[in-house]
């Protein structure tokens, strides 16, 4: 087997490639940890502008006020519970629904796929989606941060394509041994696509935990309050012993900058832990799922 040397352009291609992604990474990672040396950083240190990349003055008082606040504690809950239910029923139907519309035989497939797709190109838009909620008695009920962002086609046609990628030998061979369709699905399909099934749980994860327009719409009760619409009133307001249901006393030595920046990274951490549990099948799912189709 011949093996071609490289070259120096392959060398010089390569190390564009290679500082370009480090550019690009630093210049995504920077941002982060100035926010994150902000939090941790003294309240004299912030008030004369020395903090950069690097913490100056180290102290934690100021993120376990934050995450030890009875207003956070009760926002994040919330935002964990449709974080949780959403990813968990979104991924139940999309799986459901890709299944069918992966079996181009079926009559009529065709037509359903289309109307699938248009959804994705039109709306009804803000005030009918609005009216919709209204009308379904779902104002300040969690079910409207649910139940409007279950599905989403694209993440549904990602799987329908790892299922078309699947032998159909399998199928073939289990309705011999007398399978029906609901047993092929939950005992041989689903466990076959775990690796596109975690993928697309992280997206649905990230974007229930993120959603911050949703909340701002449907949900005025203050007990219902995501984290999002927690981290606004943060940053909104200037009475930031208010915001987070401290006295003043225990926010004596704490700027509202430092605040407002503890509150961002204290938002922030719970979604990026959930990454490295799903990592292994992040890569692997995505690729799989949108190369065939």
């Amino acid at each position: 087997m011949h093996i071609r040397k490289r070259t120096f352009s392959d060398w010089s291609l390569d190390i564009f490639v290679y500082g370009f992604m480090i550019v690009l990474g630093l210049i995504t990672l920077l941002p982060m940890i100035h926010v994150f040396s902000k939090s941790v950083s003294s309240d004299w240190a912030l008030i004369s502008g020395r903090v950069s990349l690097l913490p100056v003055g180290f102290q934690l008082d100021t993120l376990i006020n934050v995450a030890t606040s009875y207003t956070f504690g009760r926002a994040f809950v919330i935002s964990a519970i449709v974080t949780v239910v959403g990813t968990l029923l979104s991924i139940l139907v999309t799986a459901i629904t890709a299944y069918p519309l992966s079996k181009r035989h079926l009559p009529g497939i065709s037509g359903i796929m289309l109307l699938f797709v248009f959804t994705m190109l039109f709306n009804g838009g803000l005030i009918p989606n609005y009216l919709l909620i209204r009308e379904l008695h779902l104002l300040n009920n969690l079910w409207s941060l649910i139940l409007p962002a279950m599905i989403s086609v694209f993440n549904m046609l990602v799987i329908k394509s790892y299922y078309e990628g699947l032998p159909e030998a399998l199928e073939e061979s289990a309705r011999i041994d007398g399978a029906k369709t609901y047993v092929i699905l939950f005992r041989i399909i689903l466990p076959l696509s775990m690796p596109v099934l975690a993928a697309i749980a992280l997206f649905y994860a990230v974007g229930f935990w993120n959603d911050y327009f949703s909340p701002m719409l449907y949900i005025s009760d203050p007990l219902l309050k995501t984290l999002q619409l927690h981290l606004r009133d943060i940053v909104m307001e200037n009475d930031t012993a208010n915001a987070l249901n401290k006295s003043a006393d225990d926010l004596m030595n704490m700027s509202p900058e430092s605040i407002r920046a503890a509150t961002v990274v204290a938002s922030t951490v719970p979604i990026l832990l959930v990454y490295p549990f799903l990592q292994k099948y992040f890569i692997k799912g995505v690729l799989i799922g949108s190369v065939k189709g």
